[in-house]
């Protein structure tokens, strides 16, 4: 990638009152949908707007859980936000990016240039930047002119075809990639031949994501090849967003979302493999 996708608190504390830079509060919790909308209330970076995973990121029906909407109707969003062709927007939660690396992944699909603050609110708090409680609204924009659909994307039909050719990320907990739990999903279980890199091995201690050369050994060790395509899954296609960044950063070029990941291939019949 030409620009370094993440951007550090020190940055954004200097570009706070920057009208080219919008920020992005994406903090969402599983099972617990209002929750980030409170904690959001409660308290956060001043300027920042609040970006909701399923009302914002996510189409009412579709395959999955948290299926794409039409990127025309994503760009709608972004305008409503004030975000047009010349704003930066910079997208935050409170894990690792674990859910601002969706809002990441969709903004830079449409040509927006997103990036996303590493290490989140929590490195902000660390940092002894304040919050504030005080909501703000942008004036509207034009939606930016969008392509008619998702680059980069492949749906269960063309992941079944390119099982044994392709290299195939789970981004899920080891537990549910193995089958040994699956709280959510019909079926325990991974696609075949897919090998498990949980988000979560992105990041360091801090939640800050690692070095090129820490992700580039990782990925590695895990025996992925910079030089052919990789497709990337999760649950619902939030957390495999966290691995395109993370594999972006390490030097891959070719990778690809299956946005209705495991939700969708668990409930339409696709093969389950299980164990590691």
């Amino acid at each position: 990638m030409a620009d370094r996708p993440l951007v550090d608190v020190e940055w954004l504390a200097a570009r706070l009152d920057d009208p080219g830079v919008r920020i992005a509060d994406t903090r969402w919790y599983l099972g617990e949908p209002e929750r980030g909308r409170a904690a959001f209330a409660a308290a956060h970076i001043a300027g920042a707007v609040y970006v909701d995973l399923e009302r914002d990121l996510s189409a009412a029906t579709g395959p999955g859980r948290h299926p794409l909407p039409r990127p025309s109707d994503f760009a709608a969003t972004l305008g409503r936000f004030g975000v047009g062709p010349s704003t930066m927007l910079v997208a935050y939660d409170d894990r690792g990016g674990a859910v601002a690396a969706r809002l990441w992944w969709m903004a830079r699909n449409v040509g927006v240039d997103a990036r996303i603050l590493d290490g989140g609110l929590t490195s902000w708090l660390a940092a002894g930047h304040p919050t504030t409680d005080l909501a703000i609204e942008y004036p509207a924009v034009e939606p930016i002119d969008v392509p008619g659909s998702w680059r980069a994307t492949v749906d269960r039909f063309g992941v079944a075809s390119s099982i044994g050719s392709t290299q195939i990320v789970d981004a899920r907990s080891g537990q549910r990639y193995r089958g040994e739990e699956e709280p959510i999903d019909p079926v325990a279980g991974h696609i075949p031949t897919a090998i498990n890199a949980p988000y979560e091995e992105n990041l360091t201690d801090g939640d800050r994501f690692k070095t090129m050369s820490e992700l580039g050994q990782r990925f590695s060790d895990l025996g992925l090849d910079p030089a052919r395509e990789v497709v990337a899954y999760c649950g619902s296609g939030v957390t495999a967003c966290h691995d395109i960044l993370a594999l972006e950063l390490a030097g891959f070029r070719d990778v690809k979302l299956y946005p209705g990941s495991w939700s969708d291939w668990s409930t339409s019949g696709g093969e389950v493999a299980t164990g590691g």
